[in-house]
């Protein structure tokens, strides 16, 4: 089949659109926010690890399938180090990662309709290494990013991103919040996507859930799914700041809340 014609090819481009959509909408969401020692990243699931590093101060996490995301991980992990050998460490940075090596990577695959495209969604996060900020990207499976300084979600479809994003947004600022809080609200921002799905409604209402809706959510959730989290934890000694949380850091953060 030859995609000569123009109308042919937006027809091409718009059903692998379709077909990218059904296969992500099952995907668990991720959240990233910044926290008082730099960034945290939650998730819920029940199967393969979600969350990695990449570099130093560069976190990785993603929503598709395995082997895609794992190729595109190595490519960045790949770029990274090449990057640190021959410039210096502190070129790594997040935003030329995304910019020169992911997005258009993403992007070629999805406008060539001949061949398979990435069945992935990506977020990536990162701590300067001289200026200590956080800074945020989250990239779709056609190319597209969007840069954030206040956090992100990376949800399988576009009105629960919406909710999500909308929920984090209302919880504020929160570069100085303990890790605890972040956790809560990273939590219950991962929680309005087992909400009931009416934006409408939401909207008209005016008011984001509340901890008394979306908490119960969380705990049954929690039964049948394993919390990822891990850290870019400015505090932490040595070059590299990822850390994933462990079980009795977990633990003790769910104590009295959801435990």
């Amino acid at each position: 089949m030859v995609y000569d014609e123009p109308y042919r090819w937006v027809e091409a481009v718009r059903n692998r659109r379709d077909y990218l959509e059904e296969q992500l909408s099952a995907g668990s969401p991720i959240v990233a926010l910044p926290y008082e020692n730099g960034v945290l990243m939650a998730t819920l699931g029940a199967g393969t690890s979600k969350l990695y590093e990449v570099y130093d101060q560069i976190a990785f996490g993603g929503i598709g399938h395995p082997a895609d995301l794992e190729k595109l991980r190595n490519v960045v992990l790949d770029a990274a180090h090449v990057e640190g050998f021959n410039r210096s460490p502190v070129d790594v940075t997040v935003r030329r990662l995304m910019k020169f090596i992911l997005a258009p990577m993403v992007k070629q695959a999805f406008e060539e309709v001949l061949h398979a495209p990435y069945i992935a969604k990506i977020v990536m996060a990162e701590i300067g290494i001289l200026s200590g900020k956080a800074l945020f990207f989250h990239l779709n499976y056609d190319g597209v990013f969007e840069e954030q300084e206040r956090g992100v979600v990376l949800a399988p479809t576009a009105p629960m991103s919406e909710r999500m994003a909308a929920f984090l947004n209302a919880a504020g600022e929160t570069h100085s919040v303990s890790l605890k809080e972040a956790l809560q609200i990273a939590l219950r921002t991962w929680a309005v996507s087992q909400l009931p799905t009416d934006l409408e409604a939401e909207k008209e209402a005016g008011a984001p859930p509340t901890p008394k809706e979306l908490d119960p959510l969380l705990k049954r959730s929690l039964e049948s799914h394993t919390l990822e989290a891990a850290l870019l934890d400015r505090t932490q000694p040595g070059s590299s700041k990822y850390r994933t949380l462990s079980h009795d850091e977990i633990e003790q953060a769910l104590k009295g809340w959801l435990k």
